[in-house]
């Protein structure tokens, strides 16, 4: 090959290299999350009790909340329950009678963009938004009552809030080291750390939690591998827990016998 045209085979590569580059910056959102925008006055129907509220933040944002209730003879605390990356609460209303089950209020906030929520949604809002949560639920509980738990990418959200906020118990379904991690496994070639919109570094946070933690994760996970969660061990405290699904996926963890026993001990204490 001569040196013209070794010289347009390298003029290529970098064209091309920098044009996914640009896609990856600017498409990322579309890439990443999947959520479900509902309108203002429209109305959930879900099976079991809930109410809803709205938090305004400003002009723009605005985020809702859907507070699935227990009787107040049976209540023995609440779970603020951070949700994954696609459609909104109706979706994930099903696991919510798992803790109601168990005499605990759960509280699914929508982030902005899903369900009725709206605003830009960012890394520092969605923190805003699990923080006013957090002190609604102070109002009504203590730290020994609120259960923090997170699913797929609300996993970082809800290390984050119990870095800085205390609370009973840190649940973490199918997570991530950090989001910078999974986004390299797949844009190894790229500067990740200056492109992604989304750090959610989850290892940093759990280094700060003093709440007991508990870990659930599949083997056989696509979405987060169980080699990139599995790294979290290493920033657990000796009381912490990471519980290993064998031949669980993304998506169906609460299937398995050993998550269902182990989740409603953890709800019982």
């Amino acid at each position: 090959m001569d040196k013209k045209k070794r010289f347009r085979w390298i003029k290529l590569i970098i064209v091309v290299y920098c044009l996914l580059g640009t896609a990856l910056f600017y498409l990322q959102d579309l890439l990443i999350l999947r959520p479900k925008a509902l309108a203002a006055d429209s109305v959930y129907s879900l099976n079991q009790p809930f109410t809803e509220i709205n938090i305004d933040r400003d002009a723009e944002t605005r985020f809702n909340i859907i507070q699935f209730t227990v009787p107040d003879s049976l209540r023995k605390g609440i779970v603020l329950y951070f949700h994954g990356n696609k459609e909104n609460v109706n979706h994930y209303a099903q696991f919510a009678s798992r803790f109601t089950g168990n005499g605990y209020e759960v509280w699914m906030p929508d982030y902005p963009g899903f369900g009725k929520s709206t605003g830009k949604l960012t890394e520092p809002i969605v923190y805003e938004e699990a923080l006013q949560v957090y002190k609604m639920a102070r109002i009504k509980y203590t730290p020994q009552q609120i259960l923090i738990y997170g699913k797929s990418f609300g996993t970082g959200v809800a290390a984050q809030l119990a870095s800085v906020r205390d609370c009973k118990k840190l649940i973490l379904e199918t997570p991530y080291y950090s989001f910078t991690s999974l986004a390299r496994l797949l844009c190894w070639m790229y500067p990740i750390e200056m492109l992604t919109h989304f750090k959610l570094p989850t290892h940093e946070y759990l280094t700060k939690v003093t709440a007991p933690v508990s870990i659930f994760h599949g083997t056989s996970d696509g979405v987060i591998p169980y080699f990139n969660a599995k790294r979290l061990k290493q920033v657990l405290k000796p009381t912490d827990e990471f519980i290993t699904i064998e031949g669980g996926s993304h998506n169906d963890l609460t299937t398995f016998p050993l998550m269902q026993k182990k989740l409603d001990s953890l709800l019982m204490h």
